[in-house]
């Protein structure tokens, strides 16, 4: 194995990660496993440690997607047994940014199917791995910490979180917007959102949503529902509930599988209003 075939098959990777951006997760799982099995070939022969060491960060970055898709699809031990690869692999491979990254994305498993604490963990774990560089790894993790710290409850933790992670994001490059594994602006918003609302600071919830929106395009992911979910949330917190149950069943046809104990308690807010249609959610991948 020599550079030139790392370089091709990081160029396909590449491809890859920007697919996953707008692709539904259930066809995307087959073309993640099929580059696991050709990266898991390749790892098995023996090879030069600098060829190990980006075959395991390979494996990392592909374990991290198929966990996350199968988190999507609400497969959730075989979810946490990938981002436990993933961990694995990242650490394996001994790049910085990339082990904290797979701990933040991990954070997402317990944030929406319990246990909260583990979000939490797994956040901070992330963000003090990267502390001591201004990388959007950094402002990532310590979103998501901001954001599961609001959810518990603890308010002056979660602001203190979310003025670290404005701070490293004004000093870091958030990469592309069609990346899977980049932390563009948009998906920060998205975090500051979930943070805001848990806190019922509704104005700077509905501020960050409209902003966030603007900047997805047509074809995407999960995000802009998962927003307006959140928009519901705050008008129901507003005293608004005809316009927070037009909202709430906008954004119930394309929510991921399951959701756990955070969709149930998004539901509860904006059930207290009485919706008709609270209950009829169409949750697909």
């Amino acid at each position: 194995m020599n550079t030139t075939q790392l370089d091709l098959l990081d160029e396909r990777l590449l491809w890859v990660r920007q697919q996953y951006v707008y692709t539904p997760p259930a066809p995307m799982l087959q073309v993640l496993l099929d580059h696991v099995d050709e990266v898991k070939d390749l790892a098995i022969d023996r090879q030069p440690a600098s060829v190990q060491i980006r075959l395991s960060q390979m494996t990392a970055l592909l374990a991290t997607l198929v966990a996350d898709a199968l988190m999507k699809l609400g497969s959730l031990p075989r979810s946490r047994a990938w981002y436990d690869t993933a961990r694995t692999a990242a650490d394996d491979s001994g790049n910085v940014e990339l082990r904290a990254r797979v701990r933040a994305q991990a954070a997402m498993l317990p944030y929406y199917y319990g246990p909260l604490e583990g979000a939490i963990s797994l956040a901070r774990e992330a963000r003090l791995i990267s502390r001591a560089r201004p990388i959007a790894t950094g402002a990532f993790a310590a979103a998501a910490e901001a954001r599961a710290l609001a959810q518990r409850g603890d308010k002056e933790a979660a602001e203190a979180a979310i003025r670290y992670a404005r701070s490293v994001f004004d000093r870091c490059e958030p990469g592309a917007d069609n990346d899977a594994f980049a932390f563009p602006p948009r998906r920060l918003l998205l975090y500051l959102s979930g943070a805001y609302t848990a806190m019922a600071h509704t104005s700077k919830a509905r501020e960050v949503q409209a902003e966030a929106l603007q900047m997805y395009p047509a074809r995407t992911g999960i995000d802009p529902a998962l927003l307006h979910l959140e928009a519901a949330i705050c008008l129901a917190q507003d005293r608004s509930p005809t316009e927070a149950c037009r909202v709430f069943e906008f954004s119930g046809g394309v929510l991921p599988v399951g959701c756990g104990a955070w969709l149930h308690s998004v539901s509860a807010g904006v059930g207290s209003l009485g919706c008709g249609s609270r209950r009829r959610y169409v949750l697909r991948a």
